[in-house]
């Protein structure tokens, strides 16, 4: 168990600026015949299962948690090593008081979509009440945690800033500390390891319920460590710093997790953390092609399956969208034409991307050249055409005020390369500032 000390830390890496433009527009290709498919990059499943929070806490005798009454912010991934959910845990561990439940986005059981609101309820096998902060209001209120003396937090993250699950930790920390209740992390692996960091760092104008941290968009930290910048470094939580001063975390760490470990080199079975995250590979392409598939005219999934990881635009065909994929030569990447079958069950084929290296994967530069290419697919400019409310989500998810600029002025010119220079080189020093708060080795 670790407990956090309160000293007054300075970052300066939460500033960002970054400049942008340059590129052509490609001509239609022609329609090759289907490629074949391309090798998986193989991953090493590790001797043994990592140790997870849930199982540290329980083999330590629940001794962070023992004597006291808890609440619990959990969902559907918040299990232990052997599937266990951590709500019944914790419900029968002895000398433990589970009072409460606190559901995030997606719900308790995490089937409800992406951004739907919904309200309170009651956890029908043990009874307890389970509070929405996914509803009309995003963080625990001084009623609900009146009578807590501390809330536990046990969410799988998946490694990217605009996945809500580390903005409502964020949030319930901002209320726990102000109305002096205690804050526990179980924490759990980043699925895409704790080396790869990439994208934007996040504008403070575009801090919301999708971004509540001021970093790079794939930030390479697990909801511990992120839980201990919000408590150590100044400006982080939305409170008065004499606040934040006198606040309580405490992080239960993991045993046998090391930052180099991918999801599935732990060991662990991966539960699906939303309707639309159902395992690793989607993990992977939801850092990859979230933000390139916001109001651009590109989409991903085929139908129902590989979310996040077929790509398809309208009016163009699989094979013309991997010619001009092809064309761009992204470091790390591949693309294939994936056999399968359409809703009516006739044979058809999709775009899917496949990560061929991964240390020379860039999470997030195939968003942003696909922002480009639908600026010469669609022109002059289908981004300068959205109207208030999606330039708003827009810039939430992505964050950066000179991306959107450049973008909008440049379109199929922006230049994308200049900013993933830049970007890499704040990312590099991000990681460098960031590793005072690392509780894992490489």
């Amino acid at each position: 168990m670790l407990r956090i000390p309160r000293p007054l830390l300075c970052l300066g890496l939460f500033f960002v600026g970054l400049f942008g433009c340059s590129s052509t527009a490609p001509t239609p290709p022609p329609e090759p015949a289907p490629a074949p498919a391309l090798a998986p990059v193989r991953v090493a499943p590790v001797a043994a299962p990592v140790l997870l929070g849930i199982d540290v806490l329980a083999a330590d005798g629940f001794e962070a948690v023992k004597g006291k009454r808890i609440g619990l912010l959990t969902h559907a991934a918040g299990v232990n090593r052997a599937g266990r959910s951590t709500i019944d845990v914790l419900f029968e561990a002895p000398g433990v008081k589970l009072t409460a439940l606190f559901a995030p986005e997606h719900g308790l059981a995490g089937l409800i979509k992406a951004s739907v609101n919904f309200g309170d309820e009651q956890h029908i096998p043990t009874g307890l009440p389970v509070y929405s902060l996914h509803g009309k209001n995003r963080k625990p209120t001084a009623a609900q945690l009146k009578d807590l003396d501390a809330l536990v937090i046990d969410l799988q993250d998946i490694g990217v800033r605009s996945y809500t699950f580390n903005v409502v930790m964020r949030y319930a920390m901002d209320s726990c500390f102000t109305h002096g209740v205690e804050v526990i992390v179980l924490d759990r692996p980043n699925p895409l390891g704790g080396l790869k960091v990439d994208g934007p760092h996040l504008d403070r104008e575009w801090m919301s319920g999708v971004g509540a941290f001021r970093i790079p968009y794939v930030h390479g930290l697990t909801m511990g460590e992120l839980a201990r910048l919000a408590a150590e470094a100044p400006g982080v939580l939305d409170v008065p710093e004499t606040v934040r001063a006198k606040g309580r975390l405490t992080v239960i760490p993991m045993r046998g997790w090391k930052r180099s470990l991918r999801w599935p080199e732990t060991g662990l079975k991966f539960v699906p953390t939303s309707p639309l995250v159902r395992d690793f590979p989607a993990v992977v392409g939801y850092a990859m092609t979230g933000l390139g598939c916001e109001y651009s005219g590109f989409r991903h999934g085929a139908g129902k399956e590989h979310p996040f990881r077929a790509l398809s635009y309208k009016g163009k065909t699989p094979a013309q969208l991997k010619a001009d994929l092809d064309r761009l030569a992204i470091p790390g990447l591949g693309f294939r034409l994936l056999p399968l079958k359409d809703a009516a069950g006739r044979p058809t084929t999709a775009l899917y991307v496949d990560v061929m290296d991964w240390n020379a994967w860039r999470p997030t530069q195939l968003s942003f050249e696909l922002m480009r290419l639908a600026c010469r697919y669609d022109p002059p400019n289908p981004f300068a055409r959205l109207d208030p409310k999606s330039v708003r989500s827009f810039n939430i998810h992505v964050g950066s005020t000179a991306w959107w600029e450049a973008l909008v002025r440049d379109g199929a010119q922006v230049d994308v390369e200049g900013f993933e220079a830049d970007w890499a080189a704040r990312c590099a020093a991000y990681q460098r500032q960031t590793e005072r708060f690392w509780l894992y080795p490489r």
